[in-house]
């Protein structure tokens, strides 16, 4: 064997030798990626993929596709992803609900969450507002507080259906504060936000853009804010901490990226510094913010650690409120 023949054979044994992720972390993305969607186009977690996929594509010198497969509050999508080929060219946009809740709502779900995933990173989350009708006479959340003692469980509240975020944070609060409200449950935000205009129900949570006219024509009222800090949206309505409540029970609903697990440790870390810079842009910002969503930094252990609490979390809670799983 002669010495070029030699240097050749010792390279191609030591490249195989190498991790997958290591062999192709550079040249990622060699091919077109598809960005699979678990909910309907128009909502805000399409939204955010489509943002994303256009400034990550431009970024990665590769397109970034968008698929939305909604179903099953996730689980169609959700499941589609986890069983793709783990090289980094199949990713998933899943809410809160698809990874966190839907372990406690249905007993044989075609995924594991805390197993299936090698996270991203949350792109961006989406806080809720506390609102009530007006004929309540309500201001604050104390004034909420105080007239539920008085009357326990005849204030009602509306939710977007069993074991949703809706039910589960109002439960939560109802919990941390000592008191009972009544939960009635409708199809989706939409009708639970205009039964509470109506007056069907007293109180309800809602996105910032979808109380902001309610709220601005006095047929809602704000009671509060569940994000760290006021909505830009709304800066005159206090956060639940002003407001009195020191614990965490109105948790924003995410959107977080996600691939299959197995994904090279390289890949996972080029995408979410990929989708990092995209949320950086100056246009990518405004867009999110007039829709009422705030970029999030979380890395893809910290993602990974949420989805954890929160399977755990809403376990304890779902039980304890009798939600039967499906």
């Amino acid at each position: 064997m002669n010495a070029w023949l030699r240097i050749i054979v010792t390279a191609v044994v030591v490249v195989a030798a190498l991790p997958a992720g290591a062999q192709s972390v550079d040249s990622f993305p060699a091919k077109p990626i598809r960005l699979v969607v678990a909910f309907p186009p128009g909502g805000a977690a399409d939204l955010t993929a489509r943002l994303l996929a256009q400034k990550m594509g431009d970024a990665l010198k590769q397109p970034v596709t968008v698929e939305n497969k909604p179903g099953a509050n996730g689980s169609l999508g959700a499941d589609q992803v986890a069983k793709a080929p783990a090289d980094g060219y199949t990713m998933l946009m899943a809410d809160r609900g698809a990874l966190g809740i839907n372990p406690s709502l249905y007993t044989k779900l075609p995924y594991d969450p805390l197993k299936d995933f090698a996270y991203v990173g949350i792109a961006t989350e989406a806080h809720y507002v506390l609102v009530a009708n007006p004929a309540l006479n309500l201001s604050t959340v104390r004034e909420l507080v105080a007239a539920a003692k008085g009357k326990p469980g005849t204030i009602a509240y509306g939710s977007y259906g069993v074991g949703s975020m809706a039910q589960l944070n109002l439960e939560a609060f109802a919990r941390s504060e000592g008191i009972r409200l009544l939960h009635v449950p409708y199809k989706g935000a939409p009708p639970a936000v205009q039964a509470t205009v109506a007056g069907d129900v007293g109180v309800t949570v809602s996105s910032a853009p979808a109380a902001l006219g309610f709220v601005r024509d006095g047929k809602l009222r704000a009671l509060a804010v569940g994000s760290p800090q006021r909505l830009a949206l709304l800066p005159d309505v206090p956060t639940l901490a002003e407001a009195g409540v020191t614990r965490d029970v109105l948790l924003p609903t995410y959107f977080a990226l996600a691939v299959p697990a197995g994904t090279p440790a390289a890949v996972v870390t080029k995408l979410h510094d990929t989708m990092q810079a995209a949320l950086k842009s100056p246009d990518v910002v405004e867009k999110l913010t007039s829709s009422g969503l705030v970029a999030s930094t979380a890395s893809s252990a910290a993602t990974m650690d949420i989805v954890k609490q929160d399977v755990e979390r809403f376990a304890a809670l779902t039980k304890a409120i009798g939600v039967i799983p499906e």
